[in-house]
This record gives structure tokens, C-alpha cells and sequence, in this order.
């Protein structure tokens, strides 16, 4: 298997202490949860916390311990059943949509089975074998992306309680460029995007390839809640000319009247998120909006979203804001190989390749995305209708 992650490991002390520093920060995120919260399934599309964190350890055991480390034993051999996600080559699995039947075990074994696990890794990385180390890269890189995916989860999960209970009451937001929107001139012509370079990226992201870009504009932020309330205003939810055909038939189905955690209240809108219900603020980026949404709104201005190559090529111009660390942006491109892709080797070849279809691609990074983790060449992806991430929007349209 073949990864590109060149970067060097300067000790096998690092190495472990990066290992249980975002291990730690898994079980710091689960932390403010109870056991219930953390076995409750809010949709199919959802997993329970505790799954989360018993999940990216399976990955560790079955991917790394299990090959790597003569003499390690599974902590229990049906964990390989219930923890699994989607790897064909790893056997059978528990149906996705049944993991909130799981009470048991219980969240505090799963816990017990994240200790043995670590043990194990920090035992097999005090002295790893050097064809090991990007598989543990991977590792961290896959517990990273279920940490994003923990909140999200865990926040849709909430959002279903009529008490409407905070994940963690000091929760503080990101604070978001403001001012008018300006539209910036992106690159133009034969551009390169992809993954190029030391440092880790997923196989989606290769190889790096030369595109073409037409003249066009991008905004320099993102659109806020304030604007979106002129679409609302506006009848936007109520015009079907300005959706695509699905869309329109989602958003009339789901009876969408406003992005996902919005709540019409006397006095005005109120947005919940992960420090509870607080007044919307006006200035702040619109979040979890589905890529229909988006489109629609981009089509009411006139405009339109950026493909991922102008977003990729526009991450140089200067006066690009929140590129990462505010929402995940939509992007008029649907997620498909680039040319010349070849998914990595073995099981984890499953990873991204067998869901370039129906899905669209989203840039940058939200702010449940882990510091570091994001790039310019990350593809995020999701399908259409998906609102309960932390999605947002940034305008483009043809120059003159």
C-alpha cells in the first residue's frame, strides 16, 4: 500500500505522543456526554458517540495490531462485528442504521476496549516497523475525520430532545470575516489543483493535475445569516423555479422553511448549536444548509457556487477569507476520481473510491474540523440533501 505521507517521524517518542494526543481529544469531546447521549442514533445517516469511538479503535486493531503485532488478541472477537463501518474485505458487519439498538456494550467498555487498544499501539510503536507507519497516519487521520463527525452526530442527536440541551453551555463560535462581500478575480487558465508535496493526504486528493479555468469571480466570505433572511423574505423556500427538481421536491417533502437548527420564536429567529439555543446572529455564516439550498440561493443572486477547481486555485488570491475553520463550502462539482486516480492497496482501498457517486464535493473545513487536519486539497463530500453537517456557502460567478 502506497500513502502519501512522506513526512519524516522525528522519534518514536513523537510518534506516540501525537498517537494519545488525538486519542485523547476523542475522549475529551466524548467527555460532557452521559452514557445515554452517547448511545442515542438520531437517523440512519448518524451514529451513536460511543460507536464513534469504539469504531476508529477497530480501525487501529484490525488494520495495525491484528497484521503488526505478534501475540495481541482482540479485546472481544465480536467488536470486529459491531465496529466495522463499511469494509467489505473486513467481514461482516452490524447494519448501519441498527447502531443505536446497541446498549451493550455499554459506553464505558467501549472505553475499556479504546485503554487495550492503546496499550497495544504504544507497545507496537516503540518500535514500529518503518511499512507500518503510514497505516498509523491513516489511523490518526480516520480518528481525526470521526471526530468532525462525533459533534455533528452528537448535535443533530440533541437537537431531536424538545429541551433542546446544550452539548457544552460555553461553547464559543469562531469569530467570521465580516463587512460587504467583494468578489475577487480567481486564477485563470491552465491551473494545477490536487495534492502535491511532503505531508499526508487521502487518495481522493491525487494526483495532482492540470485543469482549465475560464475567467471568473469568487467572494471573499461567506454568505451570513443575515442575507439568507432576504432569501427567506424573498420566498425563497416557496419558489420552484429556483431549485433543481429534487431539490425542490426534498425541500417541499421535509416542509424546509430555513436552514437546519433555525427556530422561529416571538421576537425573531434562533439558531440552536452545540451551546444551545442562542439568537441567530445576523453577521455569522449560514450553516447547515444542504447543497440544494445553496445552489438555490447562489441561483436567487444571480450567481452560482465555485466549482472545486476555482475554489482550490482561488485559495492563493489575496483576500480570501474563512477558506477553513467556519463551515465545510458546497461546491458545483460532483465528486468523481481525478484523472489518473488509483485507490490505495488492500482493504483501505475502500475508503474513499466507492463513493465517487451521487455525492457533491465540499472545501475548506469547519469549526468542528481538528486543528491541522484540513488543506487546500482536502475533498470533503456529502450527498445533496445533507444538512445536520457543519455546511456552508461562498459565492462565484463568470467574470465580465
Amino acid at each position: 500500500m502506497t500513502l502519501l505521507d512522506t513526512r519524516p517521524v522525528s522519534s518514536h517518542a513523537a510518534l506516540v505522543a501525537r498517537f494519545t494526543a488525538i486519542r485523547d481529544h476523542t475522549e475529551a469531546l466524548a467527555a460532557p456526554l452521559s452514557a445515554e447521549d452517547q448511545t442515542i442514533q438520531s437517523m440512519p445517516d448518524a451514529s451513536p458517540v460511543k460507536w464513534h469511538r469504539a469504531h476508529v479503535t477497530w480501525f487501529f486493531e484490525t488494520f495495525l495490531l491484528l497484521p503488526h503485532q505478534p501475540g495481541y488478541r482482540r479485546f472481544r472477537e465480536e467488536f470486529g462485528f459491531l465496529f466495522n463501518s463499511y469494509y467489505e474485505a473486513a467481514g461482516p458487519r452490524h447494519a448501519r442504521p441498527k447502531r443505536g439498538m446497541l446498549t451493550r456494550p455499554s459506553a464505558a467498555e467501549v472505553g475499556a476496549y479504546r485503554a487495550h487498544v492503546d496499550a497495544a499501539m504504544v507497545r507496537l510503536l516503540e518500535d514500529p516497523p518503518a511499512e507500518v507507519l503510514p497505516l498509523v497516519e491513516l489511523g490518526l487521520q480516520h480518528e481525526q475525520q470521526h471526530q468532525e463527525l462525533l459533534l455533528t452526530d452528537v448535535l443533530h442527536a440533541l437537537a431531536q430532545n424538545p429541551l433542546l440541551p446544550a452539548y457544552e453551555a460555553d461553547w464559543r463560535e469562531p469569530v467570521a470575516a465580516s463587512g460587504p462581500m467583494r468578489m475577487l478575480s480567481g486564477p485563470e487558465g491552465v491551473q494545477e489543483i490536487g495534492h502535491a508535496g511532503a505531508g499526508f493526504a487521502f487518495d481522493n486528493e491525487a494526483p495532482r493535475h492540470k485543469v482549465w479555468l475560464d475567467p471568473y469571480r469568487i467572494a471573499d466570505r461567506l454568505v451570513t445569516n443575515g442575507e439568507w433572511l432576504d432569501f427567506i423574505a424573498d420566498g425563497g423556500y416557496r419558489t420552484a423555479t429556483l431549485w433543481m427538481s429534487e431539490g425542490w421536491a426534498r425541500c417541499q417533502a421535509e416542509a424546509w422553511q430555513a436552514p437546519m437548527y433555525w427556530h422561529r420564536r416571538e421576537g425573531g429567529w434562533l439558531q440552536y448549536g452545540l451551546g444551545g439555543l442562542r439568537s441567530l446572529e445576523l453577521g455569522a455564516p449560514v450553516r447547515h444548509v444542504s447543497w440544494y439550498e445553496a445552489e438555490a440561493y447562489a441561483r436567487w443572486t444571480g450567481k452560482r457556487l465555485p466549482t472545486e477547481a476555482e475554489w482550490e486555485a482561488a485559495c492563493a488570491v489575496p483576500g480570501l477569507r474563512d477558506a477553513e475553520g467556519i463551515g465545510w463550502q458546497w461546491t458545483g462539482s460532483a465528486y468523481r476520481p481525478y484523472p489518473g486516480f488509483h485507490p490505495w492497496e488492500g482493504a483501505v482501498g475502500e475508503y474513499n473510491g466507492k463513493f465517487m457517486i451521487n455525492q457533491m464535493v465540499l472545501r475548506g473545513g469547519s469549526l468542528a474540523t481538528p486543528p491541522g487536519h484540513a488543506r487546500e486539497s482536502y475533498r470533503n463530500f456529502f450527498p445533496a440533501d445533507a444538512r445536520w453537517q457543519f455546511t456552508a456557502l461562498r459565492l462565484a460567478d463568470d467574470a465580465a
